[in-house]
């Protein structure tokens, strides 16, 4: 009898910890960052410090795509199957994709998969009609694409400049205060309502269709430092379809990226494109005011 129960005891732990684990692997997201081309010279490095900040997390399994043109700008090797994901990070500004790419990048986000555009994955793809709704807003556009989109602070809420000459640029690198506009969404819950962030170059004037899209956080640089002396948006969210996508102008370089505020962002951001909600805690070293 004793034999019979140790045997159940053992059954009952096996089955547990089967469980345990199947459950951690259900929390584990699939994530392709895609890079290769940038006109920012250490995007290798930046890609793979990317990596390591989500995978720390323990949330993520994170592979990485190299889309090198061959001689002529052909992207023949680049042909990713994004099923196996439920997140695509985008560290690409480059040649554009072949059409049945773009076309399995539309259905992969329009049927539920998650995007994240960071910093100059915003400059990508101007005449991708798609890809600027996607993103909301971008650099390098043209006034067709879409208006110029700032927050105006006075009448908190998002406002838009039309028919301005301008597709994007950003400024001198500097420390600038971040100030949260949506206090209750998952990626921004929880943090302070203002921050220093890391020294970093924020775009400016960035223009698109803006549409389903919410800004969360915005920063103003001075005049001097290049700024436009507007509100800025520096972490948006949209809906494309049934996808989530979460933009940052932030994290032009590794220093930008190896701070605590940049890295919060990315881990909180990717978890909310890949499953709409976010469990991670925030920092106790998280920048204040």
């Amino acid at each position: 009898m004793k034999s019979l129960f140790s045997g159940i005891s053992i059954f009952m732990i096996v089955i547990m910890i089967s469980c345990s684990f199947s459950a951690f692997g259900q929390t584990k997201y699939n994530v392709l960052i895609i890079d290769g081309q940038n006109d920012h010279q250490n995007w290798k490095e930046t890609t793979q410090i990317m990596k390591i900040h989500l995978e720390e997390t323990g949330l993520f399994s994170v592979e990485v795509l190299r889309n090198y043109p061959s001689e002529g700008g052909a992207l023949d090797s680049f042909k990713p199957d994004f099923t196996n994901y439920q997140v695509v990070v985008s560290n690409y500004n480059g040649y554009s994709w072949p059409k049945e790419i773009k076309n399995a990048f539309e259905e992969f986000v329009n049927n539920g998969g998650g995007l994240v555009i960071v910093h100059a994955a915003s400059n990508a793809f101007p005449d991708w009609t798609a890809y600027n709704k996607m993103i909301g807003v971008g650099t390098g556009r043209d006034p067709e694409v879409g208006p110029i989109v700032y927050y105006d602070e006075e009448k908190e809420k998002p406002a838009q400049i039309h028919n301005a000459k301008g597709g994007g640029y950003h400024t001198n690198k500097s420390s600038v205060k971040m100030k949260v506009k949506n206090k209750n969404h998952p990626i921004t819950k929880g943090l302070p309502a203002t921050w220093m962030n890391e020294e970093d170059q924020i775009y400016q004037e960035l223009r698109g269709p803006a549409e389903n899209m919410e800004i969360l956080a915005t920063a103003k640089t001075p005049l001097e430092k290049k700024g436009s002396g507007r509100n800025e948006p520096v972490m948006m969210v949209i809906n494309y379809g049934q996808g989530r996508v979460f933009q940052t102008t932030l994290g032009h370089d590794l220093e930008s990226q190896r701070g605590v505020g940049f890295i919060t962002i990315i881990q909180r951001g990717t978890e909310w494109a890949a499953s709409g909600k976010v469990t991670q805690k925030i920092p106790k070293d998280f920048p204040t005011e």
